[in-house]
């Protein structure tokens, strides 16, 4: 195996790592990444992208796997856990749906740099309308905790986490935001976000990778190794960083994060600093 692909591959995997549950889109990092990176051929490179995000997802099972054993024990017999896990599974199942039907011409159409930017800059407006709505008026607030959501607010978050398929959207932006906006506190959203992740990317990472395996081949499995591995590591650092962020931090500066880099991708696109390819 290549040196310098195996170099790029946990390049990418720490980008993945970084960005899959900040508010701020893994998949656009990771198609900007890719293209300046010349990282793989089209099609396997999109299967690496969601494959790799399965190292983020044991990231995040690690960090709440008190949650989650406590659940599973407590499953048979208590009507929290099973309203909880009832609620996950809701919020899982608008993103199969759509995903089957529309999966193959977003992938086909709207995986370019452009979107990704364009996306990017409306995104971080709407996290700024968010955040100024919740600060001005608390008593939006109508969830304090994960726990106390009904089966009604996981579908509706589960119905804007299909706005993530747009590349640049983000899935933690769409389902924290997008519960912010529904009711939800920073922290009810943001935890949500993370246990519908679960389901959602091992889901996604798993369906990429047979629907795709004969791009792949035993050589390949030392450059997915490496891009889980970092992918793992960097989001364990990012998870742990960000509960303890938003315990006294809003997401503004996300916001403007997002419009600032997509305002530059879009300049340097445009002017033909950077050649961002599709």
């Amino acid at each position: 195996m290549d040196m310098i692909l195996l170099i790029k591959a946990a390049l990418m995997g720490v980008v993945e790592g970084l960005t899959e549950f900040l508010p701020i889109s893994s998949t656009g990092h990771l198609i900007l990444a890719g293209a300046l990176l010349d990282f793989l051929d089209h099609d396997k490179r999109q299967v690496f992208e969601i494959a790799i995000q399965t190292g983020a997802i044991f990231a995040v099972i690690l960090v709440y796997w008190q949650k989650i054993r406590d659940t599973l024990v407590a499953l048979p017999t208590e009507k929290q856990a099973q309203r909880f896990a009832l609620n996950v599974a809701i919020g899982f199942v608008p993103a199969v749906v759509l995903g089957l039907l529309f999966g193959k011409f977003i992938k086909a159409h709207l995986f370019t740099p452009t979107i990704v930017a364009t996306t990017f800059i409306v995104g971080g407006f709407i996290i700024l309308w968010a955040e100024r709505r919740q600060t001005h008026n608390p008593k939006t607030v109508r969830v304090a905790e994960v726990d106390a959501m009904t089966p009604l607010d996981a579908l509706k978050v589960g119905l804007v986490q299909c706005l993530a398929m747009v590349p640049g959207t983000s899935r933690s932006g769409a389902t924290i935001i997008g519960g912010m906006l529904l009711g939800l506190s920073r922290k009810a959203a943001t935890d949500f976000s993370f246990f519908l992740a679960i389901p959602t990317l091992i889901g996604a990472g798993v369906y990429s990778l047979y629907k795709e395996r004969a791009l792949l081949s035993v050589a390949d499995v030392p450059l997915f190794g490496v891009g889980l591995v970092f992918s793992f590591v960097s989001a364990w650092l990012c998870v742990r960083w960000l509960l303890r962020f938003i315990s006294t931090h809003s997401f503004v500066g996300f916001a403007y994060y997002r419009i600032v880099f997509g305002i530059v991708v879009l300049v340097t696109a445009w002017t033909g600093v950077v050649t961002w390819a599709a």
